[in-house]
């Protein structure tokens, strides 16, 4: 009764933490479109900044701490390649101007194998690393990993990751969202321009007589559905290349069947000799240590 009891207290704690941290990253987000704190992109130590990054990195440290007991160790490893992933590509498309993104292909991997919290906490501390050491733009942004995060965690859910040809779907869907949700930071902080690529999509709106606000989601919903298309596809193209073996090591993957992969079940006729050869096995194995009786 005890041991039952105990479980059901540290279920509704961990429910308390995952609603705290979720509370925590809207209100951020919140404060960044209502304030429109424009230094964020100028300098990642501004009071807005500052503001930001505690707000996401709290709110990610809750989700975590909500949600870390049903993440093994081998999730908890992947993260921070994850992360890098986010970041190297991220930068390196920004670099090159592309009205794309890809910075979020390791928040969808870690969510497809993982589950949503593991997605939505490698996305906050993406964003907010990569804030931190290269990009100040990239920090308001942190909201858009978490919609990432979640979306990518229940497609996998649902069986998008079961056919290649679902997953792009599953992407399209969530570049939508993203691009509704990231529209006002990036015309209310940073005037709608936060590369070349994307920049160029929403002079041409304003051009056609859009308000800031009308290009950048109209950019949004151009740039978003490809990009985050793209990266499902080259998520499932990776899990494809990793081994099944790998994959079955994530209680996520085993518990919803994401890749719609089961264990081998035995034929009566093999259930029934099951016994004898492990029987046989263990003769042999003896008679080689030299310790069977006779």
């Amino acid at each position: 009764m005890s041991t039952s009891r105990t479980t059901e207290t540290n279920k509704v704690r961990n429910r308390i933490l995952i609603a705290l941290g979720a509370i925590i990253v809207i209100a951020t987000y919140v404060y960044i479109v209502v304030a429109q704190p424009a230094e964020i992109a100028e300098s990642a130590t501004s009071q807005a900044s500052l503001i930001a990054i505690a707000g996401y990195v709290v709110g990610a440290i809750l989700l975590a701490a909500g949600s870390i007991h049903r993440l093994p160790t081998v999730t908890l490893a992947m993260v921070p390649v994850a992360i890098a992933l986010n970041i190297v590509v991220g930068q390196l498309v920004s670099v090159l101007n592309l009205p794309i993104y890809l910075d979020s292909i390791g928040t969808v991997l870690v969510s497809a194998i993982a589950g949503p919290a593991a997605g939505v906490v490698t996305g906050i501390l993406t964003n907010v690393i990569w804030g931190l050491l290269l990009n100040p733009i990239s920090l308001p942004f942190a909201v858009v990993q978490v919609v990432i995060g979640v979306m990518a965690g229940y497609a996998a859910r649902w069986g998008f990751f079961r056919m290649w040809y679902l997953a792009p779907v599953a992407g399209l869907v969530t570049g939508v969202v993203a691009a509704v949700i990231s529209a006002p930071i990036a015309a209310y902080i940073f005037g709608g321009a936060t590369s070349a690529g994307t920049g160029a999509i929403v002079g041409a709106f304003q051009a056609m007589g859009q308000s800031l606000l009308g290009a950048t989601t109209l950019q949004g919903l151009i740039s978003d559905p490809l990009d985050k298309a793209i990266t499902f596809t080259v998520v499932v193209i990776i899990l494809a290349a990793l081994p099944a073996r790998f994959l079955q090591r994530f209680p996520f993957v085993r518990e919803y069947n994401v890749f719609g992969k089961k264990a081998p079940v035995l034929s009566p006729s093999s259930a029934a000799a099951a016994p004898a050869a492990a029987e046989a096995a263990v003769d042999a194995a003896a008679d080689a240590d030299g310790t069977t009786e006779r």
